[in-house]
């Protein structure tokens, strides 16, 4: 049994708290009980290496992922089966979204950190905004690569069932997030149609406080791809 928190962003992400530093999350993580995270920032990998790289000196296992807005402002966590696959689709990604400069002074700082928290870069391009790549793009990329997972389908904004009105038939679609918030029975007491996929709940952590407790568990074995073929639904 693992406990884990699969969507949490660092201070890369403009909306996250300068406090989320590689350091600080692994260490709340541990204080917290947990087994399993992922770095899941807003369309950039930057701070992926250095979380999975100290999860390795703490015993935690690091996930890696992106969570990507597509062309349809959609958010889907792209979770992978190593380090290099994430930072490889996130240069896609970077080549494919849309640049306009980050008014840091209102959606704050976009942060690139090393293992000792230093910053190392400042991305000064929005990572808010929408990437070029359409919903079945995103999940044909990740094929072979890792699992795609439509994020917080509950909410009213930039969720697959809010933007869309439905979740499409989607090869490859096998898991979907629901918030933390969210009592997964009564979701699917409210929405019989979604217990076909697998659903997990996480945190969506912007802040050291929001990461989860040892709250959500998946049976697997303590190994990154076991967890990743766990998500796809194996």
């Amino acid at each position: 049994m693992l406990y884990y928190d699969l969507h949490i962003h660092t201070a890369l992400s403009p909306c996250a708290s300068d406090d989320m530093t590689p350091n600080n999350i692994v260490n709340m993580a541990s204080i917290k009980g947990l087994d399993v995270i992922a770095i899941t920032d807003h369309n950039s990998a930057k701070n992926v290496k250095a979380v999975y790289n100290l999860g390795l000196k703490k015993g935690l296992i690091v996930v890696p992922g992106i969570e990507v807005q597509t062309k349809e402002e959609v958010h889907v966590l792209c979770y992978f089966y190593s380090v290099d696959e994430c930072v490889k689709f996130s240069e896609i990604i970077n080549k494919n979204l849309i640049k306009i400069k980050n008014q840091k002074t209102i959606f704050g700082n976009q942060f690139v950190m090393d293992e000792e928290d230093n910053v190392i870069e400042e991305v000064d391009y929005s990572l808010l905004t929408s990437t070029n790549l359409n919903i079945n793009e995103v999940f044909e990329y990740m094929e072979g690569k890792g699992v795609a997972v439509p994020a917080h389908v509950d909410r009213s904004a930039y969720s697959i069932v809010s933007n869309l009105g439905f979740i499409p038939n989607i090869k490859n679609l096998t898991t979907i997030e629901i918030s933390k918030g969210i009592v997964t029975e009564n979701f699917l007491h409210s929405y019989p149609e979604y217990r076909k996929y697998k659903i997990i709940r996480s945190s969506d952590a912007h802040y050291l406080g929001d990461i989860s407790e040892r709250e959500e568990f998946l049976l697997c074995k303590s190994e990154l791809k076991r967890i990743v073929y766990w998500l796809c639904g194996y």
